[in-house]
């Protein structure tokens, strides 16, 4: 592992990315951070919703890591941290990415992980640059479910609006979960790495392995987002930036990030 990073561990947070971005705010972090929290009182996804976490079913923690380039050239950063997720996963469960794909391990565009139709986990970033000369910190957050039988909660199906995936549903037959930190070690681990090769090449030695992982290439879709008109058509992979295209009766249109998401068409 990345020598430089703090790793911290805590039993109970409001939310973990809160706590790194107040540090980001106050210009007192100095080398990545990346921090554990068993119970997050007020996790955050997308758009402001809730991130349901206990110390039992879900792993939640932020990393805050400085990039040496501006915020505009930090498009697909995002579904770079998904790579990084699925690396992470492989570590800690030791097993192939090929054998996670073929268990029904995906990436969703453009912050979601998932299995088959359920929600394993989620990505959430934030972050900024205080003047033109100083790093770009970006506070990533990352919450994994550790266990598929929490679907069985009707409450935790509205948060999540759907159903809900496991880490344990990537296990092979008699293996059991490793041990949370290890887990998360393994994933830390991952986004060091793959974070340092996004910031010195850019998103461009990414884009074929995300389009691997892409949950939705050649479906029906639409998009799903506040205050304009759906785009529906047929999912046709990323761009060099990272935003995703579909082919519509019309067009090959381009869908950036925001409050925008993909869904398949019924």
């Amino acid at each position: 592992m990345n020598g430089n990073c703090i790793l911290e561990r805590v039993a109970q947070t409001r939310s973990t990315n809160d706590d790194l971005m107040a540090r980001w705010r106050a210009g007192t972090l100095i080398d990545p951070v990346a921090r554990l929290s068993k119970k997050q009182t007020h996790g955050k996804g997308r758009a402001g919703r809730t991130w349901y976490a206990n110390a039992e079913d879900s792993l939640s923690f932020s990393l805050a890591f400085p990039f040496h380039k501006s915020l505009g050239t930090l498009s697909g950063l995002s579904l770079v941290a998904g790579l990084a997720v699925i690396e992470g996963i492989c570590g800690a469960l030791n097993t192939s990415e090929r054998a996670l794909y073929q268990q029904g391990l995906r990436l969703k565009w453009p912050n979601d992980i998932v299995i088959g139709h359920a929600k394993l986990g989620g990505i959430l970033i934030e972050g900024g640059q205080t003047a033109p000369a100083e790093p770009s910190w970006m506070i990533i957050g990352v919450g994994l479910n550790m266990h598929s039988h929490i679907s069985e909660a009707a409450e935790l199906k509205a948060i999540h609006s759907g159903p809900i995936g496991g880490l344990d549903q990537l296990l092979m037959q008699g293996q059991a979960l490793p041990d949370q930190d290890y887990i998360w070690l393994n994933l830390v681990n991952a986004f060091e790495r793959l974070c340092t090769e996004f910031d010195q090449y850019g998103f461009e030695p990414f884009i074929e392995r995300w389009s691997d992982w892409d949950a939705f290439q050649g479906e029906p879709v639409f998009t799903s987002m506040r205050g304009e008109k759906n785009i529906e058509g047929v999912a046709s992979g990323i761009d060099h930036t990272g935003a995703y295209q579909i082919q519509t009766d019309h067009a090959l249109v381009a869908v950036h990030a925001g409050d925008v998401s993909l869904r398949r068409q019924a």
